[in-house]
């Protein structure tokens, strides 16, 4: 028995170029405002940008609205897509919702996306207005996004009464897709389409000469990401005589979690072992340097775009066996995946790895045709085309 409905992906090989045709160029079949939260470009701000560059070529102009104009406004890919900013004085401020009503009377936007819970509160009002249908992006598991127990259940609670607004809800996994008919949401109401991006810079393969290791790990680091876990893991695997360093790419939420981690490093012996490069929009650069991409997430995953960027750009993956991974990683063919909250299984796994008893080349050849086969950019803005499409009765 179905419980969502998943969009058929499109075949076409990733790389080809999303430049539009002829007819979509010159008539768009609509235009779009997407409702985004801006102050990091982590995951849900990547696949904005994403979407945001190669929806045009489906037929879709696209503009955006920042309601905590901070970070992506300054780092996005496609600066010339028009951005709004209606920046939020607090969680309750509503004063963005008249900006938006606004903007959709006055630059004829015919759709509106949002993605994240505060997005979908003020978009869904706006949305209610102005009669403009809505479309919601769900990222991750809005009850277990974070460690902030209060914060959970208000955004939960919030994208339980607003996605009623929404004419369809696109869940980036199937376990996401499936959370939310569990909730209550109409199964004919869901659709799932997975992240996609682009063809990443291979990296080169691994010299059989070289003695160190270098892990790397890739977020915006908080507590639900499992830095810690992953610190545990590398004092193991170091006193297990194995040359190990890591690469750890990202900002941190907070100062203070900062100071947490940094402490722990010292505590464990590591710290000389850890290259810590803050945040970079040079993913490509970063994944260049690592030779397996470990990814300790102890919940609240969706389907992390960085897991994508490493299978395109030949990386092996590490990751925690948790929702959204496990339907891209399958453990011993394109990737290998561990317990969460385990340091010692993390050990053990990426011990084999180092010491040749699960196969680097093997994974990585895995990787890159699972990749090219299903979660291209190509892939996803197709899925979300077909979303407009549907909603707008076309």
């Amino acid at each position: 028995m179905k419980t969502t409905a998943q969009l058929e992906q499109p075949s076409e090989q990733q790389g080809v170029a999303l430049g539009p045709s002829p007819s979509t160029a010159a008539c768009p079949v609509a235009s779009v405002l997407h409702v985004i939260n801006g102050e990091h470009y982590a995951g849900a701000e990547r696949v904005q940008d994403l979407l945001a560059g190669a929806l045009p070529g489906l037929g879709f102009r696209v503009g955006l609205a920042c309601l905590k104009p901070d970070q992506f406004p300054a780092v996005r890919m496609y600066q010339e897509v028009p951005l709004y900013e209606v920046p939020m004085q607090g969680r309750l401020d509503l004063g963005p919702v008249w900006q938006l009503v606004s903007i959709l009377r006055r630059e004829g936007y015919g759709l509106v996306h949002a993605h994240t819970p505060r997005a979908l509160m003020i978009a869904g009002l706006a949305c209610l207005l102005t009669r403009v249908p809505l479309v919601y992006h769900v990222h991750s598991p809005a009850g277990r996004d974070s460690t902030r127990r209060w914060q959970n259940r208000i955004n939960a609670a919030i994208e339980r009464v607003f996605c009623r607004l929404a004419s369809v809800l696109v869940a980036v996994s199937h376990s996401l897709g499936a959370q939310l008919v569990n909730e209550g949401v109409a199964a004919g109401k869901v659709v799932v389409v997975p992240n996609g991006v682009p063809r990443r810079t291979l990296r080169s393969e691994r010299c059989e000469s070289q003695p160190t290791w270098t892990l790397g790990t890739v977020a915006l680091f908080r507590p639900r990401k499992g830095v810690e876990v992953l610190l545990e893991a590398l004092a193991k695997l170091r006193e297990a005589g194995l040359p190990v360093r890591l690469r750890a790419v990202g900002g941190f939420e907070t100062f203070e979690y900062e100071c947490e981690v940094q402490h722990l490093a010292e505590r464990l012996g590591v710290a000389d072992a850890i290259y810590w490069t803050g945040f970079t929009r040079d993913v490509d650069r970063e994944l260049a340097q690592i030779d397996v991409l470990v990814l300790p997430s102890l919940f609240g995953e969706g389907l992390p775009m960085v897991v994508l960027e490493a299978m395109a750009a030949g990386v092996p993956v590490v990751a925690s066996e948790i929702e959204g991974i496990g339907e891209v990683i399958r453990d011993g063919q394109n990737g290998l995946l561990t317990a969460p909250g385990d340091p010692a299984e993390l050990a053990r796994v990426l011990a084999s790895l180092i010491r040749g008893e699960s196969d680097w080349l093997s994974l990585r050849e895995s990787a890159l045709e699972c990749h090219a086969r299903r979660y291209s950019e190509r892939a996803m803005a197709e899925g979300v085309a077909q979303v407009y499409r549907r909603v707008l009765g076309r």
